[in-house]
């Protein structure tokens, strides 16, 4: 496991650290936007949406794939219900998320969505980003949701940030192969690569596989998530502080 951000002094840690990822949900963005505006938003849109659409090749799609879900032949309107049962209990199935996105595109489009980031998040990813730091997204939302996001913010398109986005078709987020893949994709040694989150499995997670991690602790979080042992705690991305492209500690 790499050393922890307290190691070295002045809470130091000299070496490079090539690629910094983060998560979303009570990360980069409140948790309550998700839970309480996007989903919400698309759940009752979902049945008129398929209806307006039901000739189209996705409609077509999107029937197939909940057939597949299921194991069994379904009419439209059956597979609707199914997907809404799937809605109201926050199912992660790929053919939901797909539906769900492109409702929100539409809501994005008409500026009936902007999704909102903390006001330390993007003056921290503009410093990471000079830095020479390589961005990117991991998060259960898929890559298409992620760009979503980040297009429609209230700090405007983020998206040139980024240069990776990865979701679950990468592997679950609390799993150490995840994180393994992100590494061999990236092309850069685990040690040199940071993960944050506001979930502490997936901390440990980032951490088995040889990352650096640091778990946020939002101060808006209901409930936020307590540091398992070796896990380094930051409330905010101020709090992390990048002075050269080598050189990362925590700030304070």
């Amino acid at each position: 496991m790499p050393a922890s951000f307290h190691d070295m002094g002045n809470n130091v840690l000299q070496e490079r650290i090539s690629s910094i990822i983060t998560d979303i949900e009570g990360t980069t963005t409140p948790l309550t936007f998700v839970r309480d505006v996007l989903f919400p938003y698309a759940r009752p849109r979902l049945r008129p949406w398929l209806r307006e659409h039901a000739q189209s090749q996705t409609a077509s799609s999107v029937l197939v794939q909940v057939q597949q879900e299921v194991g069994q032949p379904l009419s439209l309107e059956q597979a609707i219900s199914r997907l809404e049962q799937w809605s109201d209990e926050d199912r992660k199935i790929g053919v939901l998320k797909t539906l769900q996105g492109l409702i929100w595109e539409a809501g994005y489009a008409d500026g009936s969505l902007v999704a909102p980031v903390y006001p330390d998040v993007l003056p921290a990813l503009t410093a990471w980003h000079a830095a020479g730091i390589t961005l990117g997204v991991y998060s259960s939302g898929s890559v298409a949701a992620q760009h979503l996001l980040f297009g429609h913010t209230n700090e405007g398109d983020l998206r040139p940030l980024f240069s990776h986005w990865f979701d679950t078709e990468t592997g679950a987020k609390q799993a150490v192969g995840s994180y393994q893949r992100i590494a061999s994709q990236l092309g850069h040694p685990p040690s040199t690569l940071l993960f944050l989150s506001d979930h502490s499995a997936e901390v440990a997670a980032a951490l088995a596989a040889g990352w650096h991690a640091l778990l946020i602790t939002r101060n808006d979080a209901a409930l936020p998530a307590p540091p398992l042992p070796g896990q380094t705690p930051v409330d905010s991305f101020a709090g992390i502080r990048i002075d050269t492209p080598v050189t990362l500690h925590l700030a304070g």
